[in-house]
């Protein structure tokens, strides 16, 4: 059950992040949040997102960073928990690698 309760909140704070980043990133990349994970105890949550073009990675973790704060307050709007988890923010590699795999295959 509680698993379960663990994987909405989840899937909650990456919809509330996307759309979060989409009203207040730049246009200058593409910033595509791609899914959230949740610690146990409900406390901490990471946010995995790409962005395109890749040499913008380092300036939209940044923003990211700068702007977790926001973030939690609009997501405090948005969820219905008692306690909002503080946001950690991470390129997410494994989708970056997914799409670099997919590329070499289509090029055979």
């Amino acid at each position: 059950m509680r698993g379960d309760r663990k994987k909405r909140v989840a899937e909650q704070i990456q919809q509330i992040a996307a759309e979060f980043f989409k009203e207040n990133a730049s246009r200058t990349a593409l910033l595509t949040v791609t899914r959230a994970s949740v610690s146990p105890d409900f406390k901490n949550a990471t946010i995995y997102f790409t962005v395109l073009p890749e040499d913008k990675e380092n300036a939209a973790l940044g923003f990211a960073k700068r702007r977790g704060s926001d973030l939690r307050k609009y997501a405090k709007e948005q969820l219905s928990l008692r306690n909002i988890p503080f946001f950690d923010f991470k390129i997410d590699r494994g989708e970056k690698n997914f799409y670099k795999i997919v590329e070499d295959l289509s090029k055979e």
